[in-house]
């Protein structure tokens, strides 16, 4: 498994995100410290020293930032006018946070199969080396499994799997995952 690495991205982005965040399987509250820094956002100069070259893809990170500070209408607003499987990601993982997930499953079948899932597969297999019996399957699948995943989000919230905090590990691994792919689709990095 790759470690995050900050140091690739702006530094209002990085900034937003040094402070070490295990994110809540349900909506969480809000950090409204971040809130000011996150509406700076709005404009390419966030990205700075990176030239946005996919406004879209500069979204989805927007959408993710603020999901990851448990703003989930705000993050919801962006998602939702982002028409493409990867804003379908952002919209479905907003989904699962609030706890609806056949709307987070609606969202997931609107996907398809992502570029992150492979990695997310390797590294959910590796962060459920020792898991109970309930989330054995994350070892052993070939593909992940979007809907597989919502299921046992669900199960550990309503006390039915006993690994609350595993999902919570493969959930911020996840946002690293499609936040790390959004920003690198929408920056151009040095020499391109």
């Amino acid at each position: 498994m790759t470690s995050f690495d900050l140091n690739f991205y702006a530094s209002a982005i990085a900034e937003l995100l040094r402070e070490p965040h295990m994110p809540p399987l349900d909506a969480g509250t809000p950090n409204r410290k971040a809130r000011s820094r996150l509406e700076g956002l709005a404009n390419d100069a966030a990205f700075a020293p990176h030239r946005v070259r996919d406004r879209g893809m500069a979204d989805a990170c927007r959408a993710g930032l603020w999901l990851y500070h448990n703003f989930l209408d705000e993050a919801h607003t962006i998602a939702q006018n982002l028409p493409t499987p990867t804003g379908s990601y952002w919209h479905a993982l907003m989904h699962r946070r609030e706890l609806d997930f056949d709307n987070a499953k609606y969202w997931f079948r609107r996907v398809g199969v992502h570029p992150i899932y492979e990695p997310l597969r390797q590294d959910a297999a590796e962060l459920a080396d020792n898991a109970p019996a309930a989330a054995a399957f994350l070892r052993t699948q070939s593909t992940w499994d979007p809907f597989a995943f919502v299921d046992l989000c669900a199960a550990s919230l309503a006390g039915r799997a006993p690994c609350e905090e595993l999902c919570r590990q493969i959930q911020k691994r996840e946002w690293e995952l499609l936040f790390d792919w959004c920003y690198r689709q929408a920056v151009e990095e040095a020499g391109d």
